[in-house]
């Protein structure tokens, strides 16, 4: 079994202190964070560009750990990062053709997706329709987990540290991983 990296695309805005994606970043070592240069007006090309730098850079294979506008960029991936993915964790996927601040990203690939993938998503998210979050997930060809009154699935709708995330993480790359709350650091990820 080879190690892969861990990558952490956040959505649009950022995904800010206290959310569970920038606590994975701090405690799972060798974890990588994209970083865009506009978080507040994204552009379809500069954030894909971002993502597929680094999966391209990576010596390993990588897990995409995904949220909100990240799945979207995660799924406009060119087919050549795409190959190095060996699994994605895709969380509360948003709606760019329903949000004009987000409609470069429309519209949303359909295409299914050539590694496993979970999507989650939630009963009541304010960004996108639960409907539509299976609708992606059925043509991704994703696994789908419903959650109920989960809100958008961070620190805002009480989402901190999200074991159940973790959890979904480690179905992934079936490597254990240690409790959040001793702040010790992660062992690298597996692939499958």
């Amino acid at each position: 079994m080879s190690t892969a990296t861990l990558i952490i695309v956040p959505g649009w805005r950022d995904s800010g202190p206290g959310h569970w994606q920038s606590l994975w970043a701090e405690r799972m070592q060798g974890a990588l964070r994209v970083v865009q240069d506009d978080w507040v007006t994204p552009k379809r090309e500069a954030w894909v560009a971002s993502l597929e730098k680094l999966v391209l850079e990576s010596p390993e294979p990588v897990v995409i750990v995904a949220h909100s506008l990240g799945c979207i960029a995660t799924a406009h991936l060119p087919e050549a990062a795409a190959a190095r993915i060996r699994g994605a964790l895709l969380v509360a996927p948003a709606d760019p053709e329903r949000r004009a601040a987000l409609a470069d990203f429309a519209p949303v690939p359909h295409a299914t997706l050539p590694y496993r993938s979970i999507l989650v998503a939630s009963s009541n998210d304010p960004y996108c329709p639960v409907r539509l979050a299976g609708a992606y997930a059925r043509a991704w060809g994703s696994e789908f987990v419903r959650m109920q009154n989960a809100g958008h699935i961070n620190v805002d709708s009480g989402h901190g540290e999200w074991p159940l995330g973790l959890a979904l993480l480690q179905s992934l790359t079936d490597e254990p991983s240690a409790p959040m709350g001793d702040r010790a650091p992660y062992e690298p990820l597996a692939t499958l």
